[in-house]
């Protein structure tokens, strides 16, 4: 599911699950393990990148809903694990959004260092509440990191989502390339550039400007996946998430 490019001291790490890159179980954990491997293998800088047209579309919910309980909070547990390692990776890690990148897209590329994203009618943000799922604490601290808490309290609370251009006005993208290629090009690039910097200044400088995210996840508990467990399986939430594949399937 992880296609993986060397290029020099950047990884470039291709999600590769079609048609939409939706994070089922296994792509998380594939994505993780990926990850990992790439900086134990002596990566400078690490790209995550989509398909054309699409980064990610977030979580699989048709596959999720199937899950029982145990295995959905196994599910929580490695996604937040998955969060964790690109927020606290050793190593810059860069966003190579070539395109859609709503909903669980958006929080995979908001733990990253840098974000490019590529022109044309293509949207990203936060819809978790437009589907009766609320926003964690930590995602939305690390929304609120980029774009301030009073642009973030209005994205999330209503589910917006955003045109490249705007997302980079609000700084929830870095950059703008014209088309997914370029896109990919420009990732690998600025990581590129990063990673010929001295290794131990800039390892020392991310830890210090990123300790607020590592904070975060070690504010954690029990408590965070045990309230998106209920959350899930309360009645709101399962009868928003039916009819959000209803209509997915009505437009295949």
């Amino acid at each position: 599911m992880i296609e993986v490019h060397e290029q020099g001291d950047v990884t470039e790490l291709e999600l590769d699950r079609p048609p939409v890159n939706a994070l089922n179980p296994q792509l998380v954990e594939a994505l993780d393990t990926r990850l990992s491997e790439a900086v134990a293998g002596g990566s400078r800088a690490v790209v995550i990148t989509g398909s054309e047209g699409m980064f990610s579309a977030g979580l699989d919910v048709p596959v999720l809903l199937r899950l029982s309980r145990e295995e959905m909070d196994e599910f929580w547990g490695s996604f937040f694990s998955l969060l964790e390692r690109i927020a606290t990776c050793p190593v810059p890690v860069v966003a190579s959004l070539t395109g859609h990148s709503p909903a669980g897209g958006a929080v995979l590329a908001i733990f990253c260092d840098y974000r490019v994203m590529s022109r044309g009618d293509y949207r990203i943000g936060l819809n978790e509440s437009q589907v009766g799922l609320p926003v964690p604490e930590l995602i939305c601290h690390a929304m609120a990191r980029l774009v301030g808490w009073g642009n973030a309290n209005r994205l999330l609370v209503s589910g917006e989502m955003l045109s490249p251009e705007e997302a980079q006005r609000l700084c929830l993208v870095d950059a703008l390339a014209d088309d997914p290629s370029a896109t990919r090009r420009q990732a690998v690039e600025w990581a590129a550039g990063v990673a010929a910097l001295p290794a131990t200044a800039v390892a020392r400088t991310r830890h210090t400007v990123r300790e607020g995210l590592t904070q975060l996840f070690q504010g954690m508990d029990d408590r965070t996946r045990a309230t998106m467990l209920e959350v899930w399986f309360s009645e709101e939430t399962q009868k928003a998430m039916h009819a959000l594949v209803e209509r997915l399937a009505s437009k295949k």
